[in-house]
């Protein structure tokens, strides 16, 4: 990209990019293409890889590869699981991963077999400063059949089916490592899995097999990936981890909670129908992971009901992995009773354990997202109830 180019970006970063095509005549010496795509990859980043933003040698790829990759922070996560010399990242793509891999490996190999991809992947190594990576266009089964074996290998197999549909379990996605789990085992002795967080824990689980950890990843409240980490010679339960990660500034001041299925099963959960002045709601990673008995034992926090996975307490417990709220009075569920409790007609509303669906409800209460308040409908023992509260 031409120094031109690049002041060009930086210049028209708040632009209309379809305008910014469609007078690409103005800019003759401007390749309009690509740059629309660094700006559109630019307020991208912003959100989701920050250390890419002053690198103006830095090329992202088209959109549909920005959606499908890891964010900065999910990829340092990864890389501190591994401490090892050598990576195969098999699902290249964006190549987010690899460069998180490739500060805590000796060397990675990348291997993807979109062409264009491999190249923006050699110039972003050169930009980035990155040496010990290097760059494989190939089928990546075929690919590894030839290699030596690895320490670890990393795959985040492609989640869309021919038609574009998103899909989430491991023999619909591209390529199908169910296949190739054998090849796989020959090649390395740990085997990290991205999936979706749509996966199903158990199955996948048992589909891999010798899972010794899951890793449930939540940033700023929502469920972004789940992995599974395999090794040859472990033949036990495997160990979920749970966190809700914000950025990566706070990074190594990390939260997670990690458990056994069989700790879950066997926990001794507390309940109460009654609602006290603060109510605590688990963190997406730890809903995903279906952990709620344990917390209960855990915290010394009743649950609301069996299946409300909201928790109680008269007094503030402010080390909970989840939101807290303050409850300000229990409303009933009518229009009246909520107009009168929220006269601006403004809250954020939740649903727990509860018939409709929150975009349902708010409608059906005549309320507008916003505000500071909190509508948290749920079931309460054995009723159904709305509990106005706001974040403690």
């Amino acid at each position: 990209m031409t120094r031109e180019c690049i002041d060009f970006v930086r210049e028209h970063l708040h632009d209309d990019t379809a305008r910014l095509l469609l007078s690409a005549a103005r800019y003759p010496a401007i390749d309009m293409p690509l740059a629309v795509n660094q700006i559109e990859g630019l307020r991208m980043a912003g959100e989701k890889w920050p250390t890419l933003m002053d690198n103006e040698e830095y090329l992202f790829p088209p959109r549909l590869n920005r959606e499908q990759a890891s964010s900065e922070v999910t990829a340092h996560y990864k890389a501190s699981l591994i401490a090892h010399h050598s990576i195969a990242d098999l699902t290249g793509g964006m190549g987010v991963d690899t460069l998180a891999f490739a500060k805590e490996a000796t060397h990675v190999d990348y291997v993807e077999r979109d062409a264009a991809l491999c190249s923006l992947m050699e110039h972003n190594c050169r930009a980035l400063g990155v040496s010990n990576v290097s760059v494989h266009c190939a089928d990546s089964m075929a690919w590894l059949a030839t290699q030596e074996p690895y320490d670890l290998i990393y795959l985040d197999p492609a989640r869309r089916s021919a038609s574009g549909r998103k899909v989430s379990a491991f023999e619909d996605c591209t390529p199908d490592l169910l296949q190739h789990l054998d090849l796989l085992r020959s090649k390395a002795r740990r085997l990290l899995v991205k999936a979706s967080p749509m996966i199903d824990l158990r199955r996948a689980t048992e589909q891999l097999g010798a899972v010794s950890e899951v890793h449930i990843i939540a940033v700023k409240g929502e469920c972004k990936e789940v992995l599974f980490l395999c090794e040859s010679t472990h033949d036990g339960q495997a160990v979920v981890h749970c966190t809700d990660l914000k950025d990566l500034k706070d990074f190594k001041d990390l939260k997670v909670f990690s458990f056994t299925i069989s700790e879950e099963q066997t926990a001794a959960a507390l309940y109460s129908d009654a609602v006290g002045r603060y109510l605590y709601d688990p963190h997406a990673a730890l809903r995903k992971g279906g952990c709620f008995r344990l917390l209960s034992q855990r915290y010394g926090l009743p649950l609301l009901a069996s299946n409300t996975h909201l928790y109680t307490s008269p007094t503030l417990l402010p080390d909970f992995p989840g939101r807290i709220f303050e409850v300000l009075q229990e409303v009933p569920l009518n229009r009246k009773a909520v107009k009168a409790a929220l006269p601006d007609g403004k809250a954020h509303v939740v649903v727990r354990n509860f018939p409709e669906e929150a975009a349902v409800l708010q409608r059906q209460l005549g309320l507008k997202e916003g505000g500071d308040l909190f509508l948290i409908a749920a079931t309460v023992g054995t009723r159904r109830t709305a509990l106005l509260c706001r974040q403690a």
